[in-house]
């Protein structure tokens, strides 16, 4: 298995933020599905793939698909959120260093993005209003 994808999925699968924020380069670029401007920085990819650890990251959660080379890696997800089974993409651009420079979001169907954009919404809220 490629080191890279090793350490997505011993972030993803372990929940292991303090992994995530170590792994995400500090120009690192975040796009979101349902936010029509690219995210800039550390903190902010970091805020925003944490709300959808906590929103799309559930029993059912899963990949179908993984495509992976030296510098990017290909995701295919499944998960059901709600009774609506939300099919995605992530997309991963890695340095020399290991660390996270892009990462894309895409999901499906319309109805998935939907609630996807409602539920990190109220979560992204919360987190600001602690702030």
């Amino acid at each position: 298995m490629n080191a890279n994808l090793k350490t997505w999925h011993s972030v993803i699968f372990n929940q292991n933020t303090t992994k995530l924020l170590e792994i995400l380069a500090e120009d690192v670029i975040f796009h979101s599905p349902v936010v029509h401007s690219p995210i800039k920085g550390k903190q902010l990819t970091f805020m925003y793939l944490s709300a959808a650890f906590v929103v799309l990251f559930n029993d059912s959660f899963k990949y179908v698909n993984e495509v992976v080379n030296e510098t990017e890696t290909f995701l295919e997800f499944e998960v059901e959120i709600d009774g609506i089974l939300i099919n995605g993409i992530d997309l991963i651009s890695w340095n020399d260093q290991g660390k996270i420079i892009s990462f894309k979001v895409m999901l499906r169907p319309l109805k998935a993005l939907n609630l996807i954009h409602q539920k990190m919404g109220a979560l992204l809220m919360k987190y600001q209003n602690k702030n």
